[in-house]
Order: C-alpha cells, then sequence, then structure tokens
C-alpha cells in the first residue's frame, strides 16, 4: 500500500468518531436490522439470532486490551467494502431481496473497521465480524435447498432406527407410515435449527475452549453429522412416542423432545472435543 493511498493518523482513533461512524451504520441499516429482529422472534429456525450479536460483542470486549494495544493505520481501502455494502443495501431494497439488504451491513461493518483503524484490527476482529453471519437468516432459495433433503435424511434414518426397534414401518418421501398413523417429518423437524445453532456454537466453543486451529475445524466440520444424526434420533423417539401414545408426539412432549435432543448433540460435541485432545496427546506421548 503507498502512503497516498493510507490515511496518516498516528493519534488513537477518538471515542466520539468511532460512536458517530456506529451510530450512522445503524441508521442507514436501521429496516434490515429491524426486519432481522422479527425473524428472529418469529422465525423458529432464527432464534439464536439474538445471541449472535451479544456473544461476537462479549468477544471483542474481552480481547479489548489487545485491539487497542495494535497499531492504528487507518486506510482509504476500507471503503471498498464499505461502498460495496452500500450498493448492495441499495440493489436489494429496489429488488425487496432481504438476504442483500441483511448481508449488506456485514460488509459495511467490515469496512467501517478497515477505514478507521487498519489491517491489524481488520484482522484480530475478523472472528466476531465472521460470527455475525449466524445472524442474518438464509435466503429462501438456500433454505428450501438444504431443509428438504434434511428432511428426506432424517426420515431415512428414523426408519432404519424404528425398524431395528421392531416397530412396523413404511417410508413414503418424508413421511413414515406407523401403525398408530403416518408421521410427517416437515420443514421443522428437518434439523436445519439445530445445525444452525450448533454450528454457531461450536464457533464459540472452540473459541473458548481450544486454541489448536485444526482441532477448531474439525470440531466445526463433525456438526453436520452430529445434527444430522441428532435429528434422526429426534425422529425416532417422535415415532415411538407416537406408536405408544400419539398424543405424545404432539405439543409440549414434541418440543421438549427437541430440546433434550439438542443438549445431547451439545454433549456429543464436547465429548468429540475431549476424545480428540486426548487422542493427540497418546499420539504425541508415543511418538516422544
Amino acid at each position: 500500500m503507498t502512503p497516498a493511498l493510507e490515511l496518516q493518523a498516528k493519534a488513537p482513533v477518538s471515542y466520539w468518531r468511532v460512536g458517530l461512524v456506529a451510530a450512522l451504520i445503524l441508521l442507514c441499516y436501521a429496516p434490515a436490522l429491524r426486519s432481522m429482529a422479527t425473524d428472529w422472534m418469529t422465525n423458529d429456525d432464527m432464534g439464536h439470532g439474538f445471541f449472535v450479536p451479544i456473544v461476537a460483542g462479549y468477544i471483542v470486549w474481552l480481547e479489548r486490551e489487545e485491539i487497542q494495544a495494535l497499531p492504528l493505520r487507518p486506510t482509504w481501502w476500507g471503503l471498498t467494502p464499505v461502498l460495496w455494502g452500500a450498493a448492495q443495501s441499495i440493489v436489494a431494497t429496489l429488488g425487496v431481496e432481504l438476504f442483500l439488504s441483511r448481508s449488506a451491513l456485514l460488509f459495511t461493518l467490515a469496512g467501517a473497521v478497515w477505514t478507521v483503524a487498519g489491517t491489524a484490527w481488520l484482522r484480530k476482529l475478523a472472528f466476531p465480524l465472521v460470527l455475525l453471519i449466524f445472524m442474518v437468516p438464509l435466503p429462501a432459495l438456500v433454505f428450501n435447498s438444504i431443509t428438504f433433503p434434511l428432511q428426506i435424511l432424517a426420515s431415512q434414518l428414523a426408519e432404519g432406527a424404528l425398524r431395528l426397534l421392531d416397530i412396523p414401518v413404511l417410508r413414503q418421501g418424508n413421511v413414515l407410515q406407523l401403525p398408530s398413523g403416518p408421521l410427517s417429518v416437515v420443514e421443522a423437524c428437518s434439523g436445519i435449527r439445530s445445525l444452525l445453532s450448533l454450528t454457531f456454537l461450536s464457533l464459540v466453543y472452540g473459541y473458548f475452549f481450544e486454541k489448536q486451529r485444526w482441532v477448531r475445524i474439525t470440531l466445526l466440520a463433525a456438526t453436520v453429522p452430529i445434527a444430522i444424526l441428532a435429528n434422526g434420533g429426534r425422529v425416532t423417539i417422535t415415532g415411538v412416542l407416537s406408536t405408544i401414545k400419539p398424543e405424545l408426539a404432539q405439543g409440549f412432549f414434541h418440543e421438549s423432545t427437541g430440546w433434550v435432543i439438542f443438549l445431547i448433540a451439545l454433549a456429543i460435541l464436547v465429548a468429540f472435543h475431549q476424545a480428540l485432545v486426548r487422542g493427540e496427546r497418546l499420539w504425541r506421548r508415543r511418538k516422544a
């Protein structure tokens, strides 16, 4: 980067200027933030959205001393993602495309950090900025392309498990025909909710409890099969309960089963992490 393209600012950025930039961003993206908050309240698959900015902000707060110790090298290059976010927001508003208008906020935030503080700050804040992706609901096209295969996979896993339990079952697509009646694996039972939440928690868990990058990546990759198997187990339990008493597969019991299965999936993720750590220790001892 040439000196001509770099802002000459040796003094630290004043808090009132940072606050002003933050206020302007919030003002410009208020409609997008309002629509996202509405989705967090009304869409069960995005219930974790409220916690995402809180967790990201908490991580920034924990690292505030390290961040403030970094050199301040503001640069005009940061305006590139800022302008990109602005253009994307305008196009999304004209085309009434919610995902583009919401995700534009992330480009603007990253660009603002880059412009005001420089590359070192942007790298340090990269993780909390990436976490903010999880507060943006997926576009309908992507959401539907993921949920339907997950529905089929969950019904297939449940079919196999129910057969192992000697429960008569006939699968037709995502519908399981049981002695008590049909059991439909609908969108809400696809497992997309637990997959998104578990992926977010995996990243946060890895940040707080693991320093090795390869372990963090392995944990992140493990969330997909864990979430899929856990959701298959949930559908299986629902099938068993509906065979015993159909009322148990609905309402409170059905919802509570989902929470219990999610906690079990989270426990499996933690146990998998401990197994990775112990396995690595044993490998190092044998190698030594």
